[in-house]
């Protein structure tokens, strides 16, 4: 090694001395445990003892008297730097940490705050301070002078006048030894500091000590917040961090010291412009000296603020050249403390980051056969994670780049609710789907601080009764398909919550990395769950259509050519344009042919080049689709249906007002409408675990005839349609499906509003579209139910053939689901029947056909039928009333 006395050495030593701040970055950045120790050794007998005097201390409220502005006051758990939350020494211990439940996330875990560790990298000593070392392996430095005056070091007369008087020098090397092995060994960067300041009490006598961090906002505004306030003579840690007091950056003379990073040693306060003295009013305290100064890291960027307050002895009570010169070498300790607080943050950061993705992919392929439960379970963890008011996932829909096939919303309150099953609908209108939708188009993520003042989306300010006004901040991040090239959903957060000031606040930039790497695991899930459902129903749909197969049987050849060579009558003559037309009397043979005169009638055949043979088996296969062990969703009711269907053409002049492809559709759909139907309603499909329920989840067996149509209609033999174009193909197939679902009785309710209301102001338009398709699928709905309007022998006989059907139907779910029938379905309730007919006139028929009758007054028919049967119905439950009535007398 050189000689330390060698002119090179001398030169290098001259020139650090001129460097300071080069050679203090330096040691901070290069000095090791050794070469610290050795420091404190030598420093500790070149300090020479002096005698202390007792001064007695003021009393100080716990507030601030060196910023400009009010110091705001709260609990040093809400207001605490992102940065160091996590090293809070009164953070819980993990063994105090509820475990979440399983399925229901519980905890409460964001980017930049966790409250527990992965593993126990850590553990706490006796104190309850965290520590690398175990208690088993550590050897404890006995704590000597607990309390400022006790030993400890003296500053010299010649380092300005220090007054305490020093203990032995064994003594105060075994302290500073202490001290730094409390550095290397703890990661309590308030303990530590506490005892920072008391080792640096004993050098330059102070009456008060206040330490301040750095903290960033999420939108990386820097503050300052205490993390030890007044610290003095006989205080104890937690009466110094129990409160914490928030700063503004670059004012006062701690923000000053902060934003310049210059050290400032004022000896009156009240010369000084940057000094706040209300608080000396209000509490009595007189601030006379002030030492303020920074402390960094080994980058040379400032992490805190030390402030000394009030010299306690020497000249003119003010701080000295040398009491700076001490205070800023311990302070080099604090900043060892904070840097490696930090380093130990970050890695604690990573670890419960890779533990919480590990979470999230162990819940999300837990669950892949149901698509509605990955989703609730993806939102519950992400809002139990992130802290958002309300999390949505929406699932882009295949067919269209402008729509969403399913949407999922979660609210925090729900997260720990217990639902029997997943709640994947919900009121659309209350969802804003805008936001979403942008960020599928642009295939990034999204962050609005504000979206009332974000003039990015006009809707914000084009309409301000919009959702959107409930939403104050927003993220938004696309969720990708295994291959990253397609976005397949898109999860977005509303309203962070701040829990400490209970307001909204914005989302930072380690909220997105989050919610990015979530979306990742989302993907992978939602995908596998999609393909799996997809294989799922492929299987369920093979099932059903292997049953179907194995019931039906194409049409037999003998009655096909029957049909063929038949002479069909004319429509007169079956009184196929009568409203009150009955089949009662007509074979099934006859229907088949009386089915190909409508065709005919409606010029169909000719419109559409119709094979004559094409059209006789498709009729006889549409036939042998019905099942004939139903009492009445059979082939007489789909064949009464299009029957009313071709009256209300023909008889109530609407054929003009439709082109030939809707009446095309409208015929087929009649026809088709009840296909393969099993007797019983959708609500026993979805209760009974059918494999049919697995397929569709709403209108399942409209779906379900639907497909058994088109199954028919791509028979060989039977391709009726083959005639047309195929953007006419196409289109009436949409129209067919649109017509079949409108008998879903549901659909209507929800339908029909829209269609009496246009009617009523005169505000239908027949070269709207919408208006149209809003007509077909009533006129659908009029037939299916056209029953009602017949003579009230017919009538009758037919409410018969239904409340027979119905009872067969709480008969199973009285045996199969053991579950007690409604009144419509229950036998034993047959002497309601009048009542509920009456009920069933009122609420779903009369409306209908006058405002079909308010279209065309030819329909009038339908109506007064109608209106006839409803006081046949009211009689009946008069009677029956009144029998009920005797039977109880």
């Amino acid at each position: 090694m050189e000689d330390c006395c060698s002119p090179g050495s001398e030169r290098m030593e001259a020139w650090l001395d001129d460097h300071l701040e080069f050679t203090h970055s330096y040691f901070i950045r290069k000095a090791s445990r050794e070469m610290v120790n050795a420091w404190f050794a030598e420093r500790v007998h070149t300090i020479q003892p002096s005698a202390s005097k007792e001064n007695p201390l003021q009393q100080r409220s716990h507030q601030s008297s060196t910023d400009t502005g009010a110091p705001s006051v709260s609990s040093s758990s809400t207001i605490l730097p992102p940065s160091l939350s996590l090293l809070d020494n009164r953070s819980p211990s993990p063994a105090t940490v509820p475990s979440p439940a399983p399925g229901t996330p519980t905890r409460k875990i964001s980017a930049s705050e966790f409250d527990r560790p992965l593993r126990p990298i850590v553990v706490k000593d006796s104190e309850g301070s965290l520590t690398f070392l175990s208690d088993s392996d550590r050897e404890t430095v006995p704590l000597r002078g607990s309390v400022m005056g006790e030993g400890g070091v003296g500053g010299g007369a010649g380092n300005g006048g220090g007054c305490i008087e020093a203990g032995s020098g064994s003594d105060r090397c075994a302290r500073l030894l202490e001290l730094v092995k409390d550095v290397s060994s703890h990661l309590d960067v308030t303990a530590l500091c506490h005892k920072i300041f008391l080792h640096i009490n004993e050098l330059i006598v102070a009456d008060r000590y206040s330490l301040f961090l750095v903290g960033e906002d999420s939108s990386n505004r820097k503050f300052l917040v205490s993390r030890l306030f007044d610290v003095a003579e006989g205080s104890t840690l937690e009466e110094s961090s129990s409160n914490c007091i928030r700063l503004e950056w670059n004012k006062g003379i701690v923000g000053h010291v902060a934003a310049t990073g210059q050290p400032l040693n004022i000896k009156n306060a009240y010369e000084d412009p940057r000094f706040n003295a209300e608080v000396d009013l209000i509490t009595g305290y007189k601030t006379q000296s002030i030492l303020c100064l920074p402390i960094k890291n080994h980058r040379d960027e400032v992490v805190g603020v030390a402030q000394a307050i009030n010299k306690k002895c020497g000249e003119n009570g003010a701080f000295t050249d040398q009491d700076e010169k001490d205070f800023s070498a311990y302070l080099a300790f604090s900043g060892i403390v904070l840097h490696n607080a930090q380093l130990y943050e970050t890695s604690q950061l990573e670890n419960r980051r890779n533990q919480v993705l590990l979470d999230l992919a162990s819940l999300i392929f837990e669950e892949q056969q149901c698509l509605e439960v990955l989703l609730r379970k993806i939102a519950g963890t992400i809002l139990s994670f992130m802290q958002a008011q309300a999390c949505t996932v929406f699932i882009a829909d295949e067919d269209s780049m402008n729509s969403f096939s399913s949407v999922f919303h979660m609210e925090y309150e729900e997260l720990d609710e217990v639902l029997d099953t997943p709640k994947r609908d919900c009121d659309v209108s209350q969802i804003n789907y805008m936001y979403a939708q942008y960020v599928k188009n642009t295939m990034q993520p999204l962050n609005i601080t504000d979206v009332t003042k974000d003039q990015r989306f006009p809707w914000t300010s084009e309409n301000p009764d919009h959702t959107s006004n409930q939403i104050k901040s927003l993220l938004c991040t696309p969720i990708r398909n295994g291959k990253k090239d397609k976005v397949i959903g898109v999860c977005q957060l509303v309203n962070k919550m701040d829990e400490a000031l209970g307001s909204v606040k914005a989302f930072n930039r380690n909220d997105e990395q989050f919610l990015e790497a979530f979306a990742i695991f989302c993907g992978l899930g939602i995908q596998n769950t999609q393909m799996y459902e997809t294989v799922e129903r492929a299987m369920a749909k093979q099932e059903v259509t292997l049953e179907v197969l194995s019931y039906h049987a194409s049409a037999a050849e003998e009655e096909l050519r029957e049909l063929q060579v038949a002479t069909i009558p004319s429509a007169q003559s079956l009184r196929l344009m009568d409203f009150s037309f009955s089949d009662f009397d007509l074979s099934d043979t006859e229907t088949t042919m009386a089915t190909i005169r409508m065709f005919v009638d409606l010029n169909l055949v000719q419109n559409f080049q119709m094979k004559h043979a094409s059209l006789c088996q498709w009729i006889l296969s549409v036939k042998k689709n019905y099942r004939k062990n139903v009492a009445y969703h059979n082939w007489r009711h789909a064949f009464n249906t299009s029957q009313c269907m071709f009256a209300l053409l023909k008889s109530g002049r609407l054929q003009n007002n439709l082109n030939d492809l809707e009446i095309l559709a409208l015929m087929i759909a009649t026809l088709s409408h009840d296909l393969d139907h099993r007797g019983v309603n959708n609500s026993y499909i979805q209760r009974s675990d059918h494999p049919l329920a697995q397929l569709y989840c709403h209108s399942t067996m409209e779906h379900h005839h639907f497909d058994q149509c088109l199954m028919i209609l791509n028979s060989p033999g039977n391709q009726i349609l083959s005639g047309l174009s195929l953007d006419e193909y196409k289109a009436t197939l949409k129209m067919i499906e649109r017509a079949i679902l409108a008998t879903d009785l549901a659909l209507y309710m929800k339908r029909r509003g829209e269609f009496f209301e246009l009617t009523k102001n005169s505000q239908f338009v027949w070269e709207d579209e919408h208006h149209r398709d809003l007509l077909r699928s009533m006129l659908m709905t009029a037939c299916d139910i056209s029953a009602i309007t017949k003579p009230w022998p017919v009538q009758k006989r037919i409410a018969e053939l239904v409340a027979t059907e119905f009872f067969e139907q709480g008969d199973k779910e009285r045996q199969e689901l053991n579950i007690e029938p409604s009144d419509l379905m229950n036998r034993e309730k047959r002497d309601k029947i009048p009542s509920m007919q009456v009920s069933f006139i009122d609420a779903i028929c009369t409306q209908l056909y006058e405002t079909l009758a308010g279209m065309s007054e030819y329909c009038s028919p339908l109506l007064e039928g109608c209106q006839k049967n409803r006081q046949q119905w009211k009689c009946l439950a008069e009677e029956c009333e009144k029998d009920l009535v005797n039977g109880l007398v």
